[in-house]
């Protein structure tokens, strides 16, 4: 009984029995609280609301604000063929951006910008990446992606107009797409054709001074966005609103409903829909079954134009504005399905699209969102800016940094590192080809120096001057002793390196063998016997053979007398001498023709007659070899191609006299040095074949490395040589005859297509390792070291010091003893 009158007493039981009178006690008692409470605690509840909400806004715009700080924009060049799998492998590896729950209450969770700008050039793809994210971290993802692609990153900028200059303004015009349905619905992921065609084609014709820009904002979400998601296509799979307003509504105003209930209370739905239902129900487990990213997509067009332009243009430039932003807004509607894109206004489109913040966004599934934000997969897309060759990381164990290695490069791909090529691998040679500008000499000069630094010897010849003039801005201070230059554009003292010095034989072949190699198209047997027997009677009737001396000993009678008094223990050389007398003057002037003109031409240069026919030389290139460093500068724009050539082949054979006298030293003592050639094909006129010479030059610890710029400048016993016995290859842009060829030693990992879209200083490179030849890869050249403000001038002033002549025997002996203060001659020099 007690019980019973207890739950009568209840507001339960009166609003059971006197609803009504029960609802206008709780109305009184609610108003007279108001009456007597609401003037503080109103005003008090709104003061909490609008400082929470103030509290929020500042809490969102802090961790904005915060991925803002070392930001960077990631241009993607795309491969020649993008692989369509590509973009759901790029986002499903983004997913590791997602933060533990604890940072993402504290810190937010940060989001990309996946960004396509357009402009009158062409249309640029981009990532905007904020400062949170670890470098590289995006840029690898991308690479693995799209193999082939590359990433350049830059620090962060509008993608859209800077600030005007005076007298201009801007006009601008944008929106937002945002799911016109329940964000628990997909939109269409799957294509026959690339569904973005229709978005690149939109704002083309674009003008010198109009941008556009889409960017597709996202962010890796878990937790309760995930279950929101989830709760709303619950409330869809049940026929009610996904929305809190629609379900109050739904409850006030209820309707019709496409399900039904039968006599055992289960579901049944109506036939006419049943289709529809199925195949929702299906594309909503499929959405939710993998990763979300919340997402929004903005759009604006911008162009500056001039104060003074009227109102009437004004208007016409904005409608042209609007037009093209509603071509790009309708390019989206191609990703119709059970769900769209609906257009909204975007207010302040510059700073929005500047500020790239994602506050609310639409849940879109990895292929989804693969499908609205990828690489275009159509290969004829024009404007769209591509990479030229496909980036190949080095192999394992490749060398980076040390006293013992020469620097190649960076590796473009993965985790940028240096590249090097160990010395005891460069003894296999180095062939390096490329187009004039690719980087060549970028590459050469940064080994010069590296050698130089680290007291290795070194020669290089230079044919254009360029590369020297770098050499010698950034020579290291303490290698300006050991310098040795031959300038052709130099007005002072020039050391002299003469050709005839050394064995008898092997100079004297040598140098008819230059010669008849350089002037093959007007050289015959008669013109080399009368080449070779002078210079062997220079040799043997003077104290000091020069080339200066051979046209007189051809055309004076009383010079050709004094030197065959000296000549009667030789009788071939005697034999030579008596036919050469017994001819008339007329056969004798047309016998020595060919050679004369050859010769007064090289030597009517005044440097070519210091450099190799001034007299004894100044210039000990064993000295060299063992940590000196030769400079030879001979432009031929300074001396004509002929001289060049020759003068170059001359030194070169000079360089070889000097390391096969190596041979006389153990194995241990032969200390690694190098030769440097540019435009090799010049000066390789030696009477020795290429193979048997680089495979000399191994043994004798002469690391050759052969620069040139096309295949076509190689003669065939030449190039095959280079090809088999230069093992070490770095190819730069090559054309597509030579791509086609030089693929034999790159293929598969870098194809012909790569090798004739390499870009500057971009390289193919196949390296020795240990003795082996690695798998090829692609490298970036570095830069120069800056010049050093007036190193030229020093380094050209202490290498005058070469050009007196040596001291004898004796003398030199003494001055390789160290004095009394501890300097060592030996190690200056």
């Amino acid at each position: 009984m007690i019980l019973r009158r207890s739950v009568v007493d209840s507001l339960v039981g009166e609003l059971l029995t006197d609803p009504w009178g029960t609802i206008q006690t709780v109305l009184t008692t609610v108003w007279s609280w108001v009456r007597s409470w609401g003037f503080v605690a109103l005003p008090a509840l709104l003061v909490v609301v609008v400082g929470l909400w103030v509290q929020h806004r500042w809490w969102f715009r802090r961790c904005q604000d915060a991925l803002h700080d070392r930001a960077r924009v990631v241009t993607i060049l795309a491969p020649p063929t993008v692989d369509p799998g590509g973009a759901q492998a790029v986002w499903s590896n983004l997913v590791g951006l997602l933060r533990p729950m604890l940072q993402r209450i504290m810190r937010g969770q940060p989001h990309l910008a996946w960004e396509f700008v357009f402009d009158h050039d062409g249309v640029q793809i981009r990532l905007w990446v904020p400062g949170t994210v670890p470098p590289g971290m995006v840029e690898r993802a991308i690479e693995a992606a799209w193999p082939g692609a590359h990433t350049r990153s830059a620090p962060a900028s509008s993608p859209l107009l800077t600030e005007p200059a005076d007298g201009h303004h801007h006009l601008v015009t944008g929106g937002v797409l945002r799911l016109a349905r329940s964000e628990a619905l997909p939109i269409r992921s799957e294509f026959d054709t690339d569904p973005i065609r229709a978005l690149l084609g939109a704002p083309v014709g674009l003008g010198v001074h109009e941008v556009a820009c889409v960017q597709i904002l996202a962010r890796p979400v878990t937790g309760r966005r995930v279950k929101r998601a989830r709760r709303a296509a619950r409330h869809l799979d049940a026929g009610r609103s996904t929305r809190m307003v629609g379900r109050i509504l739904d409850l006030i105003t209820p309707g019709p409903t496409t399900r039904a209930t039968n006599q055992a209370g289960l579901t049944k739905l109506d036939p006419q829909t049943s289709l529809e239902f199925n195949a929702q129900n299906r594309a909503i487990v499929a959405k939710q079954r993998g990763s979300q990213w919340e997402t929004i997509i903005r759009y604006a067009v911008a162009t500056t134009v001039p104060a003074e332009v009227s109102a009437a243009q004004v208007a016409r430039r904005r409608q042209q504005l609007r037009g093209r932003a509603h071509a790009i807004a309708s390019a989206f509607s191609g990703f119709t399905e059970h769900n769209h894109y609906r257009r909204h206004r975007l207010r302040a489109p510059l700073t929005s699209m500047a500020q790239r913040r994602l506050r609310r966004g639409d849940l879109l599934s990895i292929p989804e969102l693969a499908a609205v934000a990828h690489l275009p997969t159509d290969e004829g897309l024009p404007g769209l800016a591509r990479a030229g060759a496909r980036a190949v990381p080095p192999p394992p164990k490749t060398p980076t940094e040390g006293e013992l290695i020469r620097p190649v490069g960076i590796s473009d791909t993965g985790h940028a590192r240096p590249v090097g090529l160990q010395v005891s691998d460069a003894r296999h040679h180095l062939h390096i080809l490329g187009a004039t500008g690719s980087g060549k000499s970028t590459i050469l000069a940064r080994m010069i120096l590296a050698d130089a630094e680290h007291d290795r010897g070194a020669v290089v010849i230079d044919p254009k001057g360029d590369l020297i003039t770098d050499v010698l801005q950034r020579l290291p201070e303490h290698t300006a002793e050991k310098v040795v230059l031959f300038d052709a554009d130099t007005r002072g003292p020039v050391p002299c390196l003469n050709p005839l010095e050394g064995p008898k034989e092997a100079a004297v072949d040598n140098l008819v063998s230059v010669f008849s190699r350089v002037f093959s198209s007007a050289w015959g047997p008669r013109t080399e016997d009368i080449l070779r027997s002078a210079c062997l009677s220079l040799r043997a009737a003077s104290e000091t053979p020069t080339l200066a001396k051979l046209p007189d000993l051809l055309t004076d009678p009383a010079t050709r007398a004094r030197h065959q008094e000296k000549l009667k223990d030789d009788p071939t050389l005697r034999g030579f001498w008596n036919w050469y007398e017994q001819l008339s003057d007329a056969a004798r002037a047309q016998s020595i023709a060919p050679l004369l003109n050859k010769l007064r031409a090289f030597l009517l240069r005044s440097f070519v007659v210091k450099a190799i026919a001034a007299g004894p030389s100044t210039v000990d290139l064993s000295t060299v070899l063992d940590g000196g460093l030769c400079l030879v500068r001979i432009p031929k724009g300074s001396l004509g191609e002929d001289t060049t050539r020759l003068l170059g082949s001359l030194i070169v054979a000079r360089v070889w006299q000097a390391t096969t006298a190596r041979a006389k030293l153990p194995q241990r003592q032969r200390r690694d040095a190098a030769l440097y050639v540019d435009e090799a094909h010049n000066f390789l006129n030696l009477p020795y074949a290429m193979e048997d010479m680089l495979a000399e030059a191994r043994g004798y610890r002469l690391a050759m490395t052969l620069a040139h710029q096309h295949l076509g400048q190689l003669p065939r016993d030449l190039k095959e040589g280079i090809s088999t016995n230069a093992r070490s290859k770095i190819f730069f842009n090559a054309s597509p005859e030579d791509a086609r060829e030089l693929a034999r030693h790159t293929a598969p990992r870098i194809s012909e297509h790569d090798l004739a879209h390499l870009g500057a200083f971009h390289a193919a490179t196949r390296l020795v390792v240990n003795g082996e030849e690695t798998p090829p890869f692609t490298v970036t050249t570095q830069p120069l070291p800056p010049a050093i403000r007036g190193r030229a001038k020093t380094v050209r002033q202490a290498a005058a010091r070469h050009t007196r002549p040596l001291a004898s025997s004796a003398d030199r002996a003494h001055d390789d003893e160290p004095d009394a203060s501890g300097f060592d001659p030996r190690r200056a020099s």
